[in-house]
């Protein structure tokens, strides 16, 4: 049987060998990383060398990186009340993007009455005249805007956005989960208070994330209470092996970014090319600039789960625009904050590429979307 398509980077990606490699040599290792005897004080450096690596990689000082189980309980932890920078007051109340992921949508620690809405436009971008309009009443608010979307790919007005929210004497909270390894991130240039990290989409392993802050962010009340690791700001033995798998996983991928990200723009242009080939195509942000492996589109008549199914069929991982909750199928909330339809949000699949998709990879995914078109499209 032929070798399955991996086209659902954006969901996961593979462990990266440098990661595995990592994460063996840590999982050798006996210590508490907050013991003080030679076998902890070995865990501590796997930990603090993993801490380096990301500070490194997005611009800020190690001591600003707090490690967490995931990206979620970084978003959790990010979204505080009472935070404040090196001057204004302390945030009461948070500002979030309609396409954020469920985790920022969630609001963290905001009570449901102290959380507002931003829109987007067509095209899915965050409209910083509504994020201008939202600031200018109020107490000082704590804005997040993710980097990049998960679904659509398309890039967001962080640094203005940053900008605007300084000048209401606010905070900016960026989700750069989906932008860490694939374009360059500095929190310092981008102007964001706080940025938030996830291993297993850029090459490490799932259940590791991190928030990382700009210096002089301070008034962070640690959802998990109880030893003091990570400066106290979040209790629990760290994960060593996780972590260190995620140090190997920054440092591989920041070294590989400027010709994965030329390489994956040559391919998901053909592939989308070679779509619009087959059918009367609609691609999602394809007006605005997007992440260069990122591919959400539909079609007339289109049903994304059908769709899903016939390509996996193939032999072909792709996802859904769709959420699944219960059982139940839902519109993307992307797609329709940004004015579409439920029946064409319903209809949209998602193809994301990574550093091992190659040229055949598109071929294959062609190949079954010329014999999918035949039986999934009518007419």
């Amino acid at each position: 049987m032929p070798t399955r398509v991996y086209l659902d980077w954006n969901a996961t990606t593979p462990l990266r060998p440098e990661a595995r490699a990592a994460m063996v040599a840590a999982y050798d290792l006996v210590g508490n990383p907050s013991s003080v005897h030679a076998e902890g004080r070995e865990a501590r450096r796997l930990v603090e060398e993993a801490r380096a690596a990301l500070a490194a990689a997005v611009g800020a000082l190690p001591r600003n990186v707090i490690f967490t189980s995931a990206g979620t309980e970084a978003n959790a932890l990010a979204l505080s009340p009472g935070l404040r920078g090196p001057s204004g007051g302390p945030v009461e109340r948070l500002l979030v993007s309609a396409v954020e992921h469920a985790s920022v949508l969630a609001g963290g620690r905001f009570p449901p009455d102290r959380i507002g809405l931003i829109r987007v436009t067509r095209s899915g971008v965050v409209d910083l005249e509504d994020l201008k309009a939202e600031l200018k009443d109020g107490p000082p608010a704590l804005v997040s805007i993710m980097a990049a979307n998960n679904e659509t790919g398309a890039l967001q007005p962080v640094a203005e956005a940053a900008s605007v929210a300084h000048r209401a004497g606010g905070l900016l909270h960026v989700d750069a989960i989906q932008v860490l390894g694939k374009i360059p991130f500095d929190i310092n240039k981008v102007g964001a208070d706080l940025a938030t990290f996830s291993a297993h989409k850029i090459g490490g392993p799932k259940g590791v994330g991190a928030l990382v802050m700009a210096e002089g962010i301070v008034g962070l009340e640690p959802v998990l209470r109880g030893g003091g690791q990570e400066l106290s700001r979040r209790a629990g033995t760290e994960n060593v092996a996780g972590v260190a798998g995620f140090g190997a996983a920054v440092k591989a991928a920041l070294q590989a970014l400027p010709e994965d990200v030329k390489r994956m723009a040559t391919l998901r242009n053909r592939l989308e090319n070679g779509l619009r080939g087959v059918a009367r195509v609609t691609v999602f942000s394809d007006d605005v600039e997007r992440l260069s492996n990122t591919l959400l589109f539909t079609a007339p008549d289109l049903k994304a789960e059908t769709a899903v199914i016939g390509f996996d069929l193939e032999g072909i991982a792709v996802s859904s625009g769709s959420a699944c909750s219960s059982g139940k199928v839902q519109p993307s909330h992307v797609l329709s904050a940004m004015g579409y339809d439920p029946a064409v949000a319903q209809g949209a699949v998602r193809l994301s590429l990574g550093w091992s998709t190659g040229p055949e990879d598109i071929n294959r995914a062609l190949e079954a979307w010329r014999k999918l078109g035949n039986t999934l499209l009518k007419g």
